[in-house]
């Protein structure tokens, strides 16, 4: 069972968490993984579903934030041109993207045969870090089975830690991982929304963590990276009625949760956010749309949420995250055991 880190210091954010506290809290959100450790690979893929419907004839709006572009994605160009989502989002490591492209282009096509002929061609969406400190990533080892495995094990109740694209991740020298938290706003009218973050954390310089504001050093696994690299993706989804725009403004605020970590954005590590809406679902059919939008003055406390969120999720998957050895020896200490060194 997934725990969550903070049960016991509530206190420290300002607003609620959702009943489960991941990003399935937020109305026909799912997420899969598929986990592979075999020989020398410990990588995988992780899928994202904005609803259970078919994406490319009914996409959400969606918005992007590229904190900092070191990256191999796809699909971002047109996001941001576009403003919406109309596959699953694939979470992988950075030699995972062609496979995970070609599967998420497959499904597209096999539900919508007429793609690339009397319609469009599709958008793939997937995103990667890189856990090559980790898993041998010369193996090459992510395949399309492993994505449509993910997609087809999407729920909404999901692993958090070591598992999926997280499996051979590392976070400020910890291992891990992939980690979600929600909360919940109240508008003046007494409506209430839910916004989730779906973190794939891979980054940060071992002993610049920051936790309820205090320094958290990391055991020397015996290679530490003097720099703050390896990337990290935060995916936002939301009830909330918001447009390509300002969702794009709520996924800039991920820079924010980061920064409260203990991360800079170095030079070397692909900072990529996004988030989209599950309300106003588009369709390709439209010639005319009528949706309704959050008013800008409101958008204060979906701001707050979305740093809340991501900060805590980044924790809760270093929380959850279990031990590793690396396919060359190396072995990664788990936040866990840092924190509670006498437990068990």
């Amino acid at each position: 069972m997934t725990d969550r880190i903070f049960d016991r210091a509530g206190s420290w954010w300002d607003l609620p968490a959702g009943p489960a506290n991941t990003i399935a809290d937020v109305p026909g959100v799912t997420v899969g993984h598929r986990t592979h450790r075999e020989k020398t690979a410990r990588t995988g893929v992780t899928a994202i579903f904005p609803h259970d419907g078919d994406l490319f004839r009914n996409p959400v709006p969606a918005g992007l934030a590229v904190l900092n572009g070191f990256g191999k994605s796809t699909g971002l160009m047109q996001l941001a041109e576009l403003g919406r989502i109309e596959t699953p989002i694939l979470l992988t490591n950075t030699f995972g993207v062609a496979a995970c492209t070609a599967a998420l282009i497959r499904r597209a096509i096999a539900q919508n045969p007429e793609i690339g002929r009397s319609r469009p061609t599709v958008n793939p969406l997937v995103l990667e870090c890189n856990d090559g400190r980790v898993s041998d990533i010369q193996a090459l080892a992510v395949t399309e089975a492993m994505a449509n495995d993910a997609m087809a094990a999407a729920e909404m109740k999901f692993a958090q830690g070591t598992v999926g694209a997280g499996t051979g991740m590392r976070t400020f020298g910890f291992a891990g991982a992939i980690g979600s938290a929600s909360r919940r706003v109240a508008l003046p009218s007494g409506r209430t929304h839910t916004l989730g973050a779906l973190v794939l954390s891979n980054f940060g310089r071992p002993g610049d963590l920051r936790l309820l504001g205090n320094r958290i050093e990391t055991p020397d696994p015996g290679r530490a990276d003097p720099q703050d690299r390896g990337s990290v993706i935060i995916v936002y989804g939301t009830d909330a009625p918001l447009d390509s725009r300002q969702l794009a403004r709520i996924a800039r605020r991920a820079g924010a949760a980061l920064g409260r970590l203990g991360s800079y954005w170095g030079d070397q590590s692909g900072d990529v956010a996004l988030a989209f809406s599950t309300t106003n679902r588009l369709s390709i059919d439209s010639e005319i749309e009528t949706v309704e939008r959050l008013a800008e003055a409101q958008l204060d406390p979906f701001f707050l949420a979305a740093v809340e969120a991501a900060e805590e999720a980044v924790l809760n998957g270093l929380w959850n995250a279990e031990p590793l050895t690396g396919y060359d020896g190396l072995r990664l200490p788990v936040l866990r055991d840092q924190l509670l060194p006498n437990r068990g």
